[in-house]
């Protein structure tokens, strides 16, 4: 059963979130389903507690705009947006700053990253006593309504979170605006707290983003980071020359080399693995990734229709 938490429970609510537990928390938007960026498990359970059909990216919110810098790159545009804007209901995607501790799983394999600095007083002082950035979309079953109130959370995900912390109503009730700066124009991916006219007063035109771009928000069409090896799935065989992703019971002999998203055959553990190790596995020492079945249940649906969009790129 799911802890509701009032206010003056933040040291609880951060100790549940630096164990790797899941907490739901308000924020000036709607209440965020918050969990430890830097633990592919985290990341992977929330995608399993709201049923997210794909991995979409997250937004990895903050306590404070300077520690944006060792998660992501800093350009003019966005200092000028964070002095502007945060905290506050304005999600920059950014490239990821190199050894960035963030999960792969939490930018869907990208090599960009969603950052916000909430403007909750109880959000920024919990990601404070946290002390690590947390991934938090909206604390909702996929394709639900988002959350406004502690009791719209308990109503969908009471029994799958650890707890939610009772902030009251929140103050905006629609998402963040989500800009993407990663390249040279910037693109309104999502609108939300903050009117396109606010944004454009300092970065001029917004574009929008090409329907063939890979979706680096949430609340855009999925479509993932791709290895350049070829991938084959559903493999019961393999080659000497490929690279092998196991999973559960007895793997194949004869790979390159092996990595197993699961030996237990949990389709959340292999979550947590599968972008990082597609990407150990991204390279010219193989002639391509051999992938064992993954059955479709729970987050498989996940990690199969991101593997066959990576198949069929």
């Amino acid at each position: 059963m799911t802890i509701r938490l009032a206010a003056a429970a933040l040291d609880q609510a951060a100790a549940l979130l630096r164990a790797g537990e899941l907490v739901a928390f308000p924020t000036e938007t709607v209440y965020g389903l918050g969990g430890d960026a830097t633990s592919d498990e985290s990341v992977a359970a929330i995608f399993a507690a709201k049923g997210r059909p794909r991995f979409n990216p997250l937004i990895v919110h903050l306590s404070r705009a300077d520690q944006a810098e060792r998660f992501a790159q800093i350009d003019s545009r966005a200092a000028r947006l964070m002095q502007r804007f945060w905290p506050g209901p304005l999600s920059l995607v950014l490239r990821r700053a190199p050894r960035c501790p963030i999960s792969l799983l939490a930018s869907a394999g990208l090599d960009t990253l969603a950052l916000r600095v909430p403007a909750h007083p109880l959000a920024l002082e919990l990601l404070r006593l946290a002390d690590r950035p947390i991934a938090a979309p909206s604390a909702n079953r996929s394709g639900r309504v988002s959350p406004t109130t502690a009791d719209h959370v308990l109503s969908e995900l009471d029994g799958h979170i650890a707890a939610v912390l009772d902030g009251g109503p929140c103050r905006i009730g629609v998402e963040s605006t989500v800009i993407d700066l990663s390249g040279r124009t910037p693109l309104l991916l999502r609108p939300g707290g903050i009117a396109t006219e606010e944004l454009e007063a300092l970065l001029g035109p917004l574009a929008a983003p090409s329907p063939e771009d890979a979706p680096r928000a949430p609340g855009m069409l999925a479509s993932h980071y791709a290895p350049s090896l070829p991938l084959r799935l559903n493999a019961t065989r393999v080659e000497p020359s490929e690279a092998l992703l196991a999973f559960g019971g007895d793997a194949p002999v004869g790979a390159k080399e092996t990595h197993w998203l699961s030996k237990d055959g949990d389709v959340d553990e292999a979550a947590a693995h599968l972008f990082a190790m597609l990407r150990a596995l991204d390279r010219a020492d193989f002639t391509a990734i051999a992938v064992m079945p993954i059955p479709e249940r729970g987050l498989g649906r996940a990690i199969n229709d991101r593997l066959r969009r990576a198949a069929t790129r």
